[in-house]
């Protein structure tokens, strides 16, 4: 074996599963994704089976053994990030699940927020976790499971039940369950942990009804999460960084110092702005969360959550049959000479930040005769900055300056959307070589925790500039433009 030190990034998403094999500088050396089904028995519930999670992630891990192997070394250590509020709940002596894993997007348990709203529980919340009372997060999902099968809730109760969010139900699965553990920043996600104390909330679990026997340990994001069954890779490889996905590209784009901002475009788009050591509270209802936890301190972090922007590009694709890639989208785009008045609000699973609107619902707004199917095309990718323009509004309304955005993602690719994007937040976009920042942060996790030499200024110091898109729009038409879709959202706006 050589002397390289290969990292296995585990990227565990909404809609595919990826395995990106990294060097020690950062640079993906291979990688390989693979898509699996969603699930969506009634209006806006959205689910995976966990063992179509599992599998995909257990096969491209593989590969990405093999492909180390190839190389002359084994990977020193894996890192795993991934879609974050999302529920799964197992049997501790099985490890199957007892129900398919709750999808972040899933809106089933609106009603159950309402009520608690009306019962004024929201400002006990917010103040303990820096969330909202919303069907996004975790804790109403595992309490939605524990009541609708059958002697869950006895079952959890004893001790017989594991539960958490996807990492934690990947950990038991890899190290064949000896460890039930998550991180920080996905445990900052449930609406079950206190993020100034840094623990399960006894008042939050008897206010969703979760029992703490289910619930995994938190460790650091650079921690020993345990080590693989080496019947799984023909190798005890150890597990050694963890983060929620939106907090790993954050780190996986160097935003270590109070201010440093970046967005996220996948199946959701989420806006990050490093906070430091102050849990900042938003008057415009933008989520505070645990950007990072490190030697057990932990640095905080704003945050802006969309819930559909690569998601309507996909819907788009096999819901309307109006494209056959997503690649096509940039000169459908381009080829038009504006968006003759139509504006699409991409509400297919309700509306997040800063409108919190869970029954809110898809619309289009501005047909007539003339418009056809390079219309809707554009108006889906033009949602996707108007939304983002939305949260740089209430980012604004805070108090927090911003000079320039760093972007990630696989919209990114599309330059017409990122100058569009630019043009309409009227700031700088910078989008990295790395453009899968989100496995880098897990990766380079997992290689601190590997050699504590390498520091957080080490990292920094190793983000490179792809692109950078500035701000060539007239503010008149600027304005205009926003102005349709404002009118567009307060249309569409339902509460509750």
């Amino acid at each position: 074996m050589s002397d390289l030190r290969f990292i296995i990034a585990i990227d565990q998403g909404t809609t595919s599963s990826r395995a990106i094999l990294f060097d020690e500088a950062g640079t993906i050396l291979a990688q390989q994704s693979a898509e699996f089904p969603q699930h969506f028995p009634a209006d806006g519930w959205v689910e995976h089976d966990p063992e179509d999670i599992w599998q995909t992630t257990v096969d491209l891990t593989s590969t990405m053994v093999a492909e180390a192997r190839s190389r002359g070394s084994l990977p020193i250590a894996i890192g795993i990030t991934n879609q974050r509020e999302t529920a799964v709940i197992w049997d501790r002596a099985t490890g199957k699940p007892i129900h398919n894993a709750i999808v972040w997007q899933d809106r089933r348990t609106a009603d159950i927020c309402a009520v608690m709203k009306k019962a004024g529980k929201e400002a006990m919340v917010t103040k303990k976790t820096g969330l909202l009372l919303d069907p996004y997060f975790t804790a109403t999902k595992l309490s939605w499971i524990l009541d609708e099968v059958d002697g869950a809730r006895d079952r959890a109760s004893a001790g017989e039940l594991c539960f958490g969010t996807v990492d934690s139900f990947l950990i038991w699965r890899l190290t064949g369950g000896t460890m039930h553990v998550t991180d920080a920043t996905n445990a900052s996600r449930t609406s079950l942990y206190n993020i100034h104390e840094n623990n399960w909330d006894d008042d939050l679990l008897d206010l969703f009804g979760v029992p703490r026997e289910g619930l995994p340990e938190v460790l650091d994001c650079a921690a020993e999460f345990g080590v693989c069954d080496g019947a799984l890779f023909d190798a005890e490889l150890p597990i050694r960084g963890v983060a929620g996905d939106q907090q790993a590209a954050a780190i996986g784009q160097g935003c270590f110092t109070p201010g440093a901002l970046k967005s996220t475009y996948g199946t959701g788009c989420f806006v990050i702005i490093n906070t430091g050591d102050e849990a900042v509270a938003s008057k415009n209802k933008l989520l505070t969360t645990v950007g990072y936890r490190l030697d057990g301190k932990t640095t905080y972090a704003l945050e802006g959550s969309i819930f559909v922007s690569g998601a309507i590009v996909q819907w788009l694709r096999d819901g309307m049959k109006l494209i056959r890639s997503a690649g096509e989208t940039e000169a459908i785009a381009a080829a038009q000479a504006g968006n003759n008045g139509v504006y699409m609000v991409p509400a297919l699973t309700g509306l997040g930040a800063p409108h919190w609107a869970p029954n809110s619902r898809g619309a289009i707004y501005g047909i007539t005769r003339d418009t056809g199917p390079a219309d809707f095309v554009r108006a889906a990718l033009e949602s996707v900055a108007y939304q983002t323009n939305d949260l740089f509004t209430a980012i604004a309304g805070d108090g927090i300056p911003v000079s320039v955005v760093r972007v990630d993602g696989g919209m990114t690719a599309n330059d017409w959307l990122m100058q569009f994007l630019a043009d309409i937040i009227g700031l700088p976009v910078d989008r990295p070589v790395v453009r899968e920042t989100t496995a880098l942060g897990a990766a380079m996790l997992a290689l601190m925790q590997s050699d504590p030499s390498i520091t957080l200024d080490d990292l920094a110091a190793r983000w490179q500039r792809d692109a950078s898109f500035t701000p060539s729009m007239d503010d008149t038409a600027r304005r205009e433009l926003v102005a349709g879709w404002n009118l567009a959202m307060n249309r569409t706006l339902i509460e509750g």
